[in-house]
């Protein structure tokens, strides 16, 4: 349980979703058994429904992972679309280039290696949605460059955005947690006050923000 929504609310949307198939199912299984965190079943679900939504062509990822969200992204736009995704571990990025390559999504993802903080200063491009899936603590520092990749009338969509309760309230909170929690707080509310964002804070998975930039 995530502490987001009750139990019993978030077991029911997870059964009646529909079940993932193929390799989206092993990649699951894979994450679940070696522990790598990946987007929530509701919220892959609302990510491809978004993408479809505003006819996403041009995404932006910054947390790659083993490239589950990447490739549900890509399989969503299609396959005139393209996604650009960061990511910094060395171990991740390896099984990510081989789930893209076993996905034959190498002409639609370019995965970059390195920190998403100096990438995003020199990336050259106006993105339909940027994702945020990467350092939990690091959201502030990644805003400024995001809003100047973030097409106007595109998507910025934040994942993690209640931290298991945490940035919500300090029942749920972890002493070595604090740090990223406040960060959080602080995060949320800039892009709830930001003059170019409109906000909302969806209570599923482990909290999700999505901002339409005007």
């Amino acid at each position: 349980m995530s502490n987001i929504t009750d139990g019993y609310v978030e077991k029911y949307i997870r059964e009646v979703l529909v079940e993932n198939k193929g390799l989206l199912m092993e990649l699951e299984l894979y994450a679940k058994e070696h522990n790598v965190p990946i987007v929530h079943k509701e919220v892959a679900a609302l990510l491809k429904v978004l993408t479809k939504s505003v006819k996403a062509k041009k995404i932006l990822e910054v947390g790659t992972a083993i490239a589950y969200s990447t490739i549900i992204f890509s399989y969503a736009m299609g396959s005139d679309g393209h996604i650009t995704t960061i990511e910094r571990n060395e171990k991740m990025i390896e099984e990510a280039k081989n789930n893209i390559k076993r996905a034959g999504l190498e002409k639609n993802i370019r995965l970059i290696q390195g920190d998403a903080e100096d990438i995003l200063k020199f990336l050259d491009a106006e993105y339909d949605i940027i994702f945020l899936d990467g350092a939990k603590g690091q959201y502030n520092e990644f805003l400024n460059d995001c809003l100047q990749q973030l097409k106007s009338g595109g998507l910025l969509i934040s994942d993690n955005i209640l931290f298991k309760g945490m940035v919500a309230t300090d029942n749920y909170a972890v002493r070595r947690k604090r740090t990223i929690t406040n960060r959080m707080r602080t995060y949320l509310e800039t892009i709830c006050n930001h003059p170019q964002l409109d906000t909302s804070i969806i209570p599923i998975g482990d909290g999700l923000a999505i901002s339409y930039k005007k």
